[in-house]
């Protein structure tokens, strides 16, 4: 399985589910997509976005000052 790393480092809301929707639309289902942030909003913007549009969050994880978001790219349609 693919996986692709996302920098959302330094980027406040809404900016990171911004970055997240942008890259995922250029993915193909399937994929695993590691978002990597320091506002920690994301552990909840994100799984809401997923929710929203249809696709998996895989893992949420925080590592020091760091919020790892991972989620699977889901066929949209």
């Amino acid at each position: 399985m693919k996986r692709v790393v996302l920098d959302a480092r330094r980027l406040l809301c809404p900016m990171p589910v911004i970055r997240v929707q942008d890259r995922v639309a250029g993915l193909s289902p399937g994929t695993e997509l590691e978002a990597v942030c320091t506002d920690p909003g994301v552990l909840n913007d994100i799984p809401a976005w997923c929710r929203v549009n249809g696709h998996t969050v895989v893992e949420t994880r925080t590592e020091g000052d760091e919020y790892i978001v991972v989620i699977r790219v889901e066929p949209t349609g």
